[in-house]
């Protein structure tokens, strides 16, 4: 048997009006209330999408932040694009496209 989308709906609302009373009322940066709401929201909304795709075969378009945080693993991929690009006789000069005096416009309209 099927979970009811539309109860799973109604927690996630409540979880959804929990976590704003906390935030509202929170005293500190590390409050347990805040997050412990904050969890019960993130377990509302699984719970949700779960049951809707379980009971219609759709999903919400929205993700769960799991608190990893991808600043460092996008600051690593652009060191290594520059890496790539390096040039080859390696004094670290990154290719950044033709300097004006490469660039022949006859060329181009062949």
């Amino acid at each position: 048997m099927t979970a009811d989308p539309r109860g799973a709906l109604a927690d996630l609302v409540a979880a959804f009006e929990r976590h704003l009373e906390a935030s509202a009322s929170k005293r500190g940066e590390e409050d347990p209330t805040v997050i412990a709401a904050y969890d019960d929201l993130a377990d509302a909304f699984a719970a949700y999408d779960d049951t809707l795709l379980q009971a219609y075969g759709e999903m919400t378009p929205l993700d769960i932040y799991d608190g990893d945080d991808d600043e460092d693993d996008d600051e690593d991929d652009e060191d290594e694009e520059l890496d790539d690009h390096s040039d080859e006789d390696g004094d670290g000069a990154v290719y950044s496209g033709l300097d004006d005096a490469d660039y022949d416009e006859e060329d181009d309209r062949a």
